[in-house]
């Protein structure tokens, strides 16, 4: 899908995970400045329940859209779309990759966005694990275009790929589709291609596309 929304050659590589099989994917969009935006899914699921389209097959098959959307505008700030292996097994693909960061790409990461089981209904954001300030951009961009945004924390329910970045003071934002009453598809045979509203998901991509390039024009 990747290579099929224009990244394709030095711009797509994999990431080789120690004593894993799965490997982390990478697109990126290079840009003029030192700036850094990181985008990531994860694309493994739990294959003995369900097809896994919500969790997250969702969020892994938006970065190729999120890349051709960007792709012609010639960005000033340099995007990363991170497909992450194995976070079902603990965050496996996102903790290594943030472990292989040095200290000067580190300080380049503006942000990390991560899009888990999308979908599900109107866009929702996991404020306690977002930035602030980027979740107040996020807000704005989603008033300027009448997109739904709501606040809706998981905190004891488990964990996902933006963790690791946090954990290096990367300012970070967790978008979701997760209620209460749609908990129960995660890891369940009914986690499938007919639960996606995909009106919502459309959506969804409209303010994550909008909110990339407003990024990237504020920096």
């Amino acid at each position: 899908m990747f290579m099929e929304a224009g990244c394709n050659g030095e711009r797509l590589t994999e990431q080789t995970i120690r004593d894993r099989k799965q490997k982390n994917l990478i697109c990126t969009l290079q840009g003029d400045s030192e700036g850094v935006f990181i985008i990531g899914a994860h694309f493994d699921f739990h294959e003995e329940y369900g097809d896994g389209v919500v969790d997250n097959w969702s969020g892994a098959s938006l970065l190729p859209s999120l890349f051709e959307s960007l792709k012609s505008q010639s960005p000033k700030h340099t995007f990363r779309f991170i497909g992450f292996a194995e976070e079902e097994k603990g965050l496996i693909g996102s903790t290594f990759y943030t472990k292989q960061l040095k200290p000067e790409e580190i300080e380049t990461i503006r942000v990390m966005i991560d899009l888990d089981s999308l979908g599900l209904g109107p866009t929702k954001i996991w404020l306690t694990h977002s930035d602030e300030k980027m979740a107040a951009a996020l807000k704005s961009v989603a008033s300027a275009l009448n997109l739904p945004l709501e606040i809706v924390n998981a905190d004891h329910v488990g964990d996902e790929d933006s963790t690791p970045f946090r954990k290096l003071h990367i300012p970070t934002v967790m978008l979701h589709s997760i209620t209460q009453q749609t908990l129960s598809i995660l890891h369940s045979p009914n986690d499938n291609v007919g639960k996606i509203r995909f009106s919502d998901y459309y959506d969804t991509y409209r303010l994550i596309a909008a909110y990339l390039a407003y990024l990237d024009i504020r920096g």
